[in-house]
């Protein structure tokens, strides 16, 4: 498969990530490990995870896929021919992450957080760690479409970025984190952390994980010139929309099983117009002669700003498809159609 350069770093990732959220949950350990060996086994050398992990997040289970990933990795004694990212919470009201206190981005809650991270996944480093959501408020995702959807305050002890990034300065000369990575972060967000990192705060963010889907595309406007100039990559999540992009939804449909019919979390891709766009992107593939799910997770992985697409799974037929997606020649003709869908509906779940 594929591998392309992590942002500035040395690192060459498989242009397909393999994302995790479902083990411990929806997937048992042993399913998580035969996922691992079929994606290994295809080309991937990149895993994708967080201590919040598995969704949905619960005390019960936190830290469960991180578990499963070390006990992966210690079975099959490969950790060196593995890229691991994981991420540390920002700002958030949950408190079973550091103890029963809130977390947000300071000092003692980062550490706390590497160290039980690089416990649970059995290993001395961690080569992409990325901040899973900001400490400042911000709207979900990092790129509303609308200005009244920021927030009017801030926070009175909003932690600055330049003191988070000298957290990150200490763990990459302890040796704990190769490289730092953003998530559900804004233009002005990655900005702000370049700027401070050039001025000598801390290490340089390599990469940003961000929704990108075809009916959520807003990294295109602002964050990809950003990206492209700076160089830190895109690592596109939910590139199927949470299974909306899969067909299984359609109609109103709520399949047993499927995650929105279990947790009742797909609100983001519930919003007016969503129905009517999804449902057209999903006929667009089949038009094609395409399973929907391979259409949506080759368009993300074509786009010529990706880095590397994370895939998500809870079956072997489903990560088989999503690793296909790797060898489909998204024509011209596929994205001049999908642009036409586009330009009706916009984006509609950001």
């Amino acid at each position: 498969m594929e591998k392309r350069r992590l942002g500035r770093t040395d690192l060459s990732v498989s242009k397909i990530c393999l994302g995790t959220m479902t083990w411990g949950q929806q997937n048992t350990e042993q399913e998580g490990h035969e996922q691992m060996d079929l994606a290994f086994s295809r080309g991937v050398n990149f895993l994708d995870t967080a201590e919040l992990y598995p969704i949905p997040p619960r005390p019960e289970t936190q830290g469960r896929t991180e578990e499963i990933i070390g006990n992966w990795m210690k079975a099959r004694g490969n950790r060196d021919d593995v890229v691991l990212a994981s991420k540390v919470v920002g700002r958030t009201a949950n408190e079973w992450f550091r103890g029963g206190r809130p977390s947000k981005l300071v000092r003692a809650y980062i550490l706390d957080a590497i160290d039980k991270s690089l416990k649970r996944l059995q290993t001395d480093r961690i080569d992409l760690y990325q901040i899973h959501f900001p400490d400042r408020k911000i709207a979900w995702g990092g790129n509303p479409t609308r200005v009244g959807a920021w927030p009017a305050t801030r926070d009175a002890d909003e932690t600055p970025i330049a003191e988070t990034l000298g957290v990150f300065d200490d763990l990459v000369k302890d040796g704990k984190i190769r490289h730092l990575g953003l998530s559900n972060e804004s233009s002005w967000g990655v900005m702000q952390y370049v700027a401070d990192s050039d001025r000598g705060a801390g290490p340089r963010p390599v990469s940003v994980q961000n929704a990108y889907n075809l009916v959520n595309r807003t990294f295109e406007v602002n964050l990809a010139e950003v990206c492209d100039r700076e160089d830190v990559g895109l690592l596109a999540y939910s590139p199927l929309a949470q299974g909306y992009l899969t067909g299984k939804y359609d109609h109103g449909a709520l399949p047993a099983g499927a995650r929105t019919t279990l947790f009742n979390r797909g609100q983001r891709y519930q919003t007016p117009n969503a129905a009517e766009a999804l449902l057209a992107y999903n006929e667009l593939a089949r038009s094609f002669g395409m399973e929907p799910a391979l259409f949506a997770n080759a368009f993300v992985t074509s786009r010529p700003f990706m880095t590397s697409n994370i895939i998500g799974a809870t079956s072997i037929a489903q990560l088989d498809m999503a690793l296909s997606s790797a060898q489909v020649d998204f024509t011209e003709e596929m994205l001049k159609a999908v642009d036409a869908i586009h330009q009706r509906f916009g984006n509609p779940c950001p």
